[in-house]
């Protein structure tokens, strides 16, 4: 019996083939690149942008900013800078700056551009990301994240050290990226000689054009902003539905690539799932399913693409499949529209992504699964047209699809405003009820906000930002929660162990999981060698103070740890502590007294309280949300403690606690007065 998803097929009564071109208006971290055996220069000018170089810059002499719509893989994110130096844009020693969401698009962009201009990374075209700084003062074209310009502007408000800023794949419309709209929209009303290139899907794109337009009569003569539009390469996509909803996506989605490997031609499959843990999952079951497929048949080859995987095995899903072996990519919402991967045909969609979402009643940012937006299921789609024709296998039913959001909406308007605020503050922009966001956020929000930012001391009883500890926080690349914790950490007594917690929570998968069976098992005995009763915070300070004696692969490979997290958890570290020495916090140790720790994190994170309730989950003090701790967590087996403070929330079938702390309700009452009080409850 055959309980694979099946998916309607032309001709079937219920199906409407759709073979129109998916719009996949993105940016790229990694551009897919036909022509690599050229020249560089001849690849350059195969790349579709080419033929509009000499528009951009004439668009962008006469006007003040331009919207530049893209297709992915067009090559806007790498040429563009480009034709900007070579117009001589940076003759006069400022510097094209040029703005990206994630992290790791920073800096594969700046390596490429690199590439291309024939120069070390970090000269004449560098890279700027949190706690990672590779520029000098010859550099003209530079790579960064939108949080590394916004504190920039903290030291230069008008941006004078640049002459143009490009801010690419805007469609994401994260937070900091409102902001920074939102600031650069005055900066360029009071620095004219300011150009910005904002580069966008063609949704948004005439409202971006409006928001950033100065031009406030109806002479259209006088706009200072305008739009281009670039077209990408692109095929069509045949798209199938599923005919009934499927309980297990992981599981349908594996059991789908098997049949399309099975009954299609040759071309490598893409599949999206929510997460990490979904990944990995799905590329284990390929992996047992590829054994068990018999040697005259052409292989598969699984493999995992998520943000946080080691640098080395994202590269994998770039190289090609050996001869007679399909390449079957599972990746997290990561390849929709920040990478372009080789070899793609088809592509299965799972109709989920995981997304932030705040909760103002509980103050509690989650991590919560939902269904994707119709531009999402798009985007996903045009990923199987690249190189040729394809396919996309929804797993959901068209009349599903139908009931999608147009857009997922902006992070603004999704997530905990306090970060935002505590910038904005630090910029002068007093009343933030009255800044100019490109999309309004939630009035509780920015309430919420602001009350947790007075518990923290950031901003005293007339909205002000403190000082020296508003302004401190507001210096520190970090969430204001831990912001607090490194700062009060350095009168408590213990700024080597709160930076040594920091740094590993900045990293992911310090413990390696294998697939299952007895190295799932030896996994799990070494884990405890590193456990305490305190929680997961204190025992990722075990496991970092046990590396540090040992700083070697085999030891790691042994206790089930990852070297390479563990090494960019020493370099934050060290960025940490350098820090720490710049705001003249003193650097120091408490030689073992965990309280002084745990009292630490609670002046931080009291926020994130919980408590166990009579029913046996734990509920958050304010807004009782119910919750549970993570199944990773090494409190899960445990006797539950009564109260606890988490690092965050992830809401699957259940909503789950992950990096759960053990503290003392009376810690809350003494260091966070204005958030906690106690009450006697009245009986009834």
């Amino acid at each position: 019996m055959d309980i694979r998803p099946r998916f309607l097929k032309p001709g079937e009564n219920t199906w409407e083939e759709d073979k129109t071109d998916i719009d996949t208006n993105s940016g790229t971290q990694f551009v897919y690149n036909a022509h690599r055996s050229l020249a560089i220069n001849l690849q350059r000018q195969r790349l579709p942008i080419f033929r509009n170089r000499s528009h951009i810059i004439y668009l962008l002499e006469n006007y003040q900013t331009l919207v530049l719509v893209g297709e992915t893989g067009c090559g806007k994110s790498t040429q563009v800078p480009q034709y900007l130096l070579e117009a001589g844009w940076t003759a006069d020693g400022k510097v094209i700056g040029v703005t990206e969401p994630r992290r790791v698009a920073a800096t594969s962009l700046a390596s490429r551009v690199a590439d291309e201009q024939n120069c070390i990374l970090g000269t004449v075209v560098g890279y700027s990301i949190r706690f990672d700084d590779c520029t000098d003062e010859n550099t003209k074209i530079k790579f960064m994240t939108e949080g590394i310009l916004l504190r920039e502007m903290m030291g230069d408000p008008l941006l004078t050290n640049y002459c143009v800023i490009i801010l690419d794949e805007v469609h994401e419309r994260t937070l900091l990226t409102d902001i920074v709209m939102g600031l650069l929209k005055k900066i360029i009303r009071k620095r004219r000689s300011l150009k910005v290139i904002v580069s966008s899907a063609t949704v948004d794109a005439e409202q971006l054009r409006d928001f950033f337009n100065t031009n406030t009569t109806k002479d259209t003569s006088k706009d200072s902003a305008t739009i281009i539009s670039v077209e990408g390469r692109l095929y069509p996509v045949d798209t199938y539905y599923i005919q009934e909803p499927v309980a297990d996506y992981v599981k349908a989605v594996v059991d789908t690539a098997l049949k399309i490997h099975e009954e299609e031609e040759r071309g490598d499959i893409l599949a999206f799932l929510t997460g990490m843990e979904e990944v990995d999952r799905a590329v284990s079951l390929l992996n047992e399913h590829g054994k068990l497929i018999k040697d005259t048949k052409q292989k598969i080859l699984p493999l995992a693409m998520y943000g946080s995987l080691p640098n080395s095995e994202q590269l994998k899903v770039f190289w090609s499949a050996p001869k007679d072996t399909r390449k079957v990519v599972v990746a997290t919402n990561i390849a929709e529209t920040s990478i372009t991967i080789p070899g793609v045909v088809y592509v299965i969609d799972s109709g989920f992504a995981k997304i932030r979402w705040f909760e103002v009643e509980t103050h509690t940012d989650s991590l919560i699964i939902a269904p994707v937006s119709k531009a999402s299921a798009n985007q996903r789609a045009g990923r199987a047209g690249r190189v040729r024709s394809g396919k996309t296998y929804r797993l959901y039913t068209e009349e599903a699809y139908d009931k999608f959001f147009e857009a997922t909406p902006p992070e603004m308007q999704r997530s905990d405003l306090a970060p935002a605020i505590l910038q904005l503050k630090a910029l002068g922009i007093d009343n933030v009820l009255r800044f100019n966001f490109p999309s309004p956020p939630p009035t509780k929000s920015l309430l919420s906000a602001l009350e947790l930012l007075y518990a923290l001391g950031a901003i005293d009883d007339n909205g002000e930002l403190t000082s020296p500890l508003g302004v401190t926080m507001a210096e520190m690349p970090l969430e204001p929660v831990y912001a607090k914790c490194l700062i009060i950490s350095g009168e408590m007594g213990c700024s080597e162990e709160i930076t040594t917690i920091l740094a590993m929570l900045q990293v992911q998968n310090v413990f390696t999981i294998p697939g299952g069976g007895q190295a799932a098992l030896k996994a799990r005995v070494a884990r405890r060698k590193f456990e305490a009763e305190e929680g997961d915070l204190i025992t990722l300070l075990n496991v970092y103070t046990a590396y540090e004696t040992q700083k070697t692969t085999s030891w790691c490979h042994q206790n089930f740890l990852n070297h390479k997290t563990l090494r960019r958890a020493t370099e934050i570290r060290t960025q940490m502590r350098r820090m720490l020495s710049k705001l003249k916090i003193p650097l120091n140790s408490c030689q073992g007294d965990t309280e002084k720790i745990l009292r630490c994190i609670t002046a931080g994170l009291f926020p994130n309280a919980a408590y166990l309730h009579y029913t046996g989950v734990y509920r958050t003090v304010r807004g009782t949300r119910e919750l549970h701790i993570h199944p990773n967590s090494c409190l899960y087996t445990v006797q539950q403690p009564q109260w606890i403070i988490f690092c965050e929330i992830l809401q699957t079938n259940k909503t789950y606690m992950r990096e759960v702390t053990v503290v003392r309700p009376e810690w809350l009452e003494e260091l966070a007065p204005h958030f906690y009080e106690r009450r006697s409850i009245e009986p009834h």
